[in-house]
């Protein structure tokens, strides 16, 4: 269980990564387009606090 956890959180790592390089590198982005971002960054954080806590259990 532990080993799924693991890659649950470098795959979320890696989600939130993505988001972050796409909004840092864009020059043109419009206030709907980095709510949108924020929002996915958001349940990201929320789903890899959740599986730091379960690999903690």
């Amino acid at each position: 269980m532990d080993k799924k956890i693991n890659v649950a959180i470098d795959y979320y790592t890696e989600q939130g990564d993505r988001i972050l390089r796409k909004v840092n590198t864009a020059s043109n982005i419009t206030a709907d387009e980095l709510i949108k971002y924020g929002e996915e960054m958001a349940v990201i954080e929320y789903k890899l606090t959740a599986l730091e806590i379960a690999k903690e259990n």
